[in-house]
């Protein structure tokens, strides 16, 4: 239950409010530090979400967000935050630093206290913008930024620019303890950097008793589909599954990310023979809904996880996991207990993965409750929007002591 007291934006309360399962009061609003979030804004995938919910979480902890992107795309559609809240501040090309000034004199209007850049390129931005400006920032790490994708020089170059905005950062954000132990091995000071998982908000669990006698199985891979997401693999193993198993169906749950990429999948399907079994399912805004209907999540990724938004999703409704042994991912799901983990890159191990989970439903039940439990032990949305208010918080004292 979360008590709101003092004055708080209705938009920000509104949405998935469930929250933990703490007490909480909202400091008064005059009392607020404000923190402006430079963000892509392109996409609405999984570190958009992990920016939506500490938009709608942070006042609950002193501070009041703001969102500025530098792209104009899903995220203004999607976030179902207050459109003041939201500024669109397109930089035309990666050469436009004219969005320097456009941010520094609009945070400096709206008086805002902190910046908290989420990618690479905003990285960039939210430095020269608190150089303008004489405040901190502090740096999110969503993904390994060197295996972010299958596009090597791409992610040498954002991992340069990384690098070199991060000079400035005064504290780095990692989303797991794995990524938390790259950026160490990288050099970042150990004082600078703290990990903090990411959450999800609380939800009503699935009834995993009343599928009980149920013997079909729905499977789902919800994500953004790009090449590092491993669906190739996870088709190769679904038509494995599909020979012993044929009452299994998989539900493929959004967008592409390129025309061309989406051709090259369903020529694979097609090939495979396994069209019938296959449901697309495109995009969508309400993620809990769609996974609600899935009897487990599968996530094949071959790389490049910090730690999985929809993981935590599965997890919030009780729905069990399989999935890869990729840096973040074994630090949500327990082999065996929230779900299963496979090897990555490996269809032969999947698919052995998927028929051991779909083997038992007296099994798979147990697990549904495991799950939710896990949820609500370590990854909601108000504990990460808590920690990170503690981030911002010391980062604050540091720099009114200097």
């Amino acid at each position: 239950m979360i008590e709101f007291a003092g004055t708080f934006p209705s938009a920000f309360a509104s949405g998935d409010a469930r929250g933990d399962r703490e007490s909480i009061r909202v400091p008064d609003s005059t009392a607020m530090s404000r923190v402006l979030h430079v963000i892509n804004g392109e996409l609405f995938s999984g570190a958009e979400r992990v920016q939506q919910l500490l938009g709608k979480r942070l006042a609950a902890f002193g501070f009041d967000p703001y969102f500025a992107c530098l792209k104009r795309g899903k995220f203004l559609e999607c976030c179902g935050l207050p459109q003041d809240r939201v500024w669109v501040e397109t930089m035309r090309n990666r050469r436009d630093f004219g969005v320097v000034s456009r941010l520094a004199r609009r945070s400096l209007d709206t008086r805002i206290d902190l910046l908290h850049a989420h990618t690479p390129r905003s990285a960039m931005i939210a430095s020269l913008v608190s150089r303008k400006m004489g405040i901190p920032w502090v740096y999110h790490v969503h993904s390994p930024t060197v295996r972010d994708s299958t596009h090597r020089l791409q992610n040498w170059i954002n991992d340069w620019v990384e690098r070199l905005s991060l000079r400035s950062a005064s504290g780095i954000i990692t989303v797991s303890k794995s990524l938390r132990r790259e950026m160490l091995r990288r050099g970042w000071p150990r004082t600078r950097v703290v990990a903090i998982a990411n959450g999800v908000a609380e939800q009503e669990p699935i009834f995993a008793i009343d599928r009980i006698e149920q013997s079909s199985w729905t499977l789902g891979m919800v994500a953004l589909i790009r090449p590092r997401k491993g669906i190739e693999v996870l088709l190769q193993a679904f038509r494995e599954v599909l020979r012993s198993n044929p009452e299994v169906r998989l539900n493929v749950i959004g967008s592409f990310e390129t025309p061309e990429y989406e051709s090259q999948v369903l020529a694979q399907t097609k090939e495979l023979r396994i069209e019938s079994a296959v449901r697309w399912k495109g995009f969508t805004r309400d993620v809990n809904s769609a996974v609600r209907e899935l009897d487990a999540v599968v996530l094949p990724s071959l790389f490049g996880e910090g730690m999985p938004m929809v993981v935590l999703e599965a997890l919030a409704v009780g729905v069990p996991v399989v999935a890869t042994r990729v840096e973040g991912t074994p630090e949500v799901i327990r082999d065996g207990r929230e779900g299963y983990l496979a090897e990555p890159s490996n269809p032969q191990s999947l698919a052995r993965t998927i028929e051991r989970l779909i083997s038992d439903r007296h099994a798979w039940c147990r697990m549904s409750q495991q799950a939710w439990n896990r949820h609500q032990e370590s990854f909601s949305d108000v504990r990460m929007a808590q920690r990170v208010s503690h981030t911002y918080k010391r980062i604050l004292r540091e720099d009114d002591r200097r």
